[in-house]
């Protein structure tokens, strides 16, 4: 899925939308990448670790009802902290393994551009694994929120078709193809590069995204949140319907792999107490169903037929729409606090410590000691 030589996928028509999904050896090797990845895990976890786990069979319930691919209503957006660079995939460890050889209903993954994709090689295997290729701001100028990984995201949230027959298509080209409004199957993220369009599957209709919208490692003593991102606000908000969504508090991967670890740093440590709490799934009507009528509004005023995932500019930089972007994000920050505050932390989150203006006085490092809340930031891993 990495390069050429993955984009024919399909046994289906290759020019013919939509496909109902990848060929069987691309099927047989995400299989064995994302089952392998989680028996280490969880042999891991389990086998030198103490692991405490809450609510795990409300969540196995969740994953239970969406195993048949052909009756999934909605998407499914599990969002929580991020406190270590191998918190995916060591969380899904406490996962049974018979989820793991199911890629159908495991997660899909948003993973740095820089390090999972560097080389074709690292790219076939997490694109094996459902990760989706994402620039990071810091690190590429493809990067951000309207980057062409978002839609692909939201895409895969919802169902087909993406785009209405009677849509008219810009006039002047576009920087980044769009794979539904340009008549391919692939996606580019730079313009050069090019990546199998999952969304294109038909049994990927509905699937399972996971985010960390904190968007950077983050290691504070008393497991303080940063700011939200507003990557899952433009899936919560874009995807049809809305999707459900499912708050996760994970402790303990910051001392697997602590961010002032010595000599050698890339190995994980043992021999510590991993606990992970799966909230309760949301009714996401209810959550953000006000929310999302105003932002519905908002696209009916452009008068103009958008494909899934395009927006003018004025839903990109317009001042409600801002607006809307952040409240979202500060009601999911709010649920993943409602998951820790059931772990036994105190909510001692600072004031302003959900909006992004309180941390733009960060150095602009890749990894340092925050002077906003006196924690370890890792933004390059």
């Amino acid at each position: 899925m990495a390069s050429d030589d993955k984009v024919a996928m399909s046994t289906s028509n290759p020019n013919k939308l939509p496909l109902r999904q990848p060929s069987l050896p691309w099927r047989m090797t995400s299989s064995v990448v994302m089952g392998l990845t989680a028996a280490l895990s969880r042999g891991f976890l389990y086998g030198f670790n103490s692991v405490e786990v809450t609510g795990l069979e409300r969540f196995l319930d969740v994953l239970d009802k969406r195993k048949d691919a052909e009756k999934r209503q909605r998407g499914l957006i599990t969002v929580s902290n991020h406190i270590s660079v191998m918190d995916d995939p060591i969380m899904w460890g406490v996962l049974p393994l018979r989820y793991a050889f199911n890629p159908s209903n495991h997660r899909w993954g948003l993973g740095a551009h820089d390090i999972c994709f560097k080389n074709k090689l690292l790219g076939s295997f997490f694109s094996s694994g459902q990760v989706l290729p994402t620039h990071r701001s810091q690190h590429s100028p493809n990067g951000g929120l309207f980057q062409p990984t978002v839609p692909q995201a939201i895409r895969l949230l919802s169902s087909q078709p993406f785009i209405s027959p009677k849509m008219e298509l810009p006039e002047e080209p576009q920087d980044v193809p769009d794979p539904f409004t340009s008549g391919g199957l692939t996606f580019t993220t730079t313009g050069t590069d090019r990546y199998v369009a999952p969304s294109a599957y038909s049994k990927n209709r509905h699937s399972w995204v996971h985010v960390f919208p904190e968007a950077c490692v983050h290691q504070h003593p008393k497991m303080l949140l940063r700011y939200f991102k507003w990557g899952v606000s433009r899936m919560i908000l874009e995807s049809e319907p809305v999707p459900d969504v499912l708050p996760i508090f994970i402790d303990g991967t910051q001392r697997i792999m602590p961010e002032d670890r010595g000599w050698p740093r890339f190995l994980p440590r043992f021999a510590v107490r991993f606990r992970v709490a799966f909230g309760d799934l949301l009714d996401a009507e209810e959550a953000f169903g006000d929310l999302r009528a105003r932002w519905r509004d908002l696209v009916r005023k452009e008068r103009k037929t958008l494909a899934m995932g395009e927006l003018t500019d004025n839903l990109k930089f317009g001042e409600e729409a801002v607006g809307l972007r952040i409240e979202v994000a500060r009601r999911v920050r709010d649920e993943i606090l409602k998951v820790r505050r059931s772990m036994g932390y105190p909510d001692d989150d600072g004031p302003g410590f959900e909006l992004a203006e309180t941390w733009a006085r960060e150095p602009s490092k890749d990894r340092f000691k925050s002077n906003v809340d006196d924690s370890l930031v890792n933004k390059r891993d």
